[in-house]
């Protein structure tokens, strides 16, 4: 099968390095030294104590590449609505778009039973060109528990983790996501196909909408933050506003809020991916993990003070760093 890879960065080189070994015809989208470096030397993988290097297209003009089968999209949050028209050549008259991305995605409504059946989200989707550009029918959910990082332009290392979860947001066996799980399986990772894909948004983007955001306030790791009964007092209040903003959308969860920040505890002195941003001075996710559910907050009617003082504190701190 053909996939491209739009947004090379450590998942999407992850994917795109791992299905091109099984045999996959794949292709990626990148810019600058990464992409240079991918040209001339190939796309190298260092995971699970083994290096492997790819030889792939790489691009910055999706219109050398043309339709696709699958194209994986795996930029973070605030690139897409810009990204969007660019990835129009690559769709042909069967291409499923794959959201491999933290938070809400822009298609989160689309079809949905209910009195908010097809809104969109201005916080994450502003003048509508993501849904535009990328029609909500393409779209399969992706929902990935793997950690990895750009070691150098085009070399991948693969920290941890490999499982990932996909499904169709109408919650369908669909033969396009059957043949992805399968893909996916095949190239090494724990692939699981769902009927409920939002609610595994959910439990993920639980952790990510307060720990997050949080520790770009704190600069705490995940371990610095769970352990402090200070931190606890924040955090405890502001995931229960967005377990009930899910609950009013049908989603529920499987533990509690003290057992969920215990979770985080246990991964140890380790960074959220925001934090990172920051620290690199590149655009963090605000709007994909706070920001959308603030949104939808407003729909749904759940009060929120806790995650609106926290998303009006990052997003100041995010402008006193030139990011916002």
């Amino acid at each position: 099968m053909k996939f491209c890879v739009f947004g090379a960065g450590a998942i999407g080189g992850l994917f795109g390095a791992k299905l091109a070994l099984a045999g996959h015809e794949v292709s990626f989208v990148a810019r600058g030294e990464h992409l240079a470096a991918m040209r001339k030397n190939g796309v190298t993988l260092n995971s699970a104590g083994q290096t492997h290097t790819v030889h792939a297209t790489s691009t910055d003009d999706p219109r050398e590449i043309g339709p696709q089968d699958y194209v994986l999209l795996t930029l973070k949050a605030p690139s897409v609505p810009a990204a969007a028209p660019k990835i129009r050549p690559l769709l042909g008259p069967q291409t499923a778009i794959v959201t491999a991305m933290n938070g809400i995605p822009y298609w989160y409504f689309y079809n949905l039973p209910g009195p908010w059946k097809d809104r969109r989200l201005t916080s994450i989707d502003p003048d509508g060109a993501t849904w535009d550009n990328l029609p909500p029918a393409r779209a399969i959910g992706c929902v990935i528990h793997a950690a990895g990082h750009v070691a150098a332009p085009g070399v991948i290392t693969h920290a941890s983790g490999k499982r990932l979860i996909v499904g169709e947001p109408d919650g369908s066996d669909s033969d396009r996501v059957r043949r992805l799980g399968a893909a996916l399986a095949a190239s090494g990772f724990d692939a699981t196909v769902t009927p409920r894909i939002r609610q595994e948004i959910w439990l993920k983007l639980w952790g990510n909408a307060s720990f997050n955001p949080v520790s770009v306030l704190t600069h705490g790791t995940l371990e610095a933050l769970a352990s402090d009964p200070d931190s606890r007092s924040v955090l405890g209040p502001m995931m229960t506003e967005l377990q009930e903003i899910a609950r009013r959308l049908d989603i529920t969860f499987p533990i509690d809020v003290e057992r969920r920040m215990d979770i985080a505890k246990e991964l140890g002195p380790h960074k959220t991916s925001m934090l990172q941003d920051l620290e690199r001075g590149r655009p963090m996710e605000i709007d994909g993990l706070l920001g959308s559910v603030v949104e939808m907050a407003r729909m749904v009617g759940v009060e929120t003070p806790i995650c609106g003082m926290i998303l009006a504190l990052v997003r100041q701190r995010a402008r006193m760093a030139g990011l916002l």
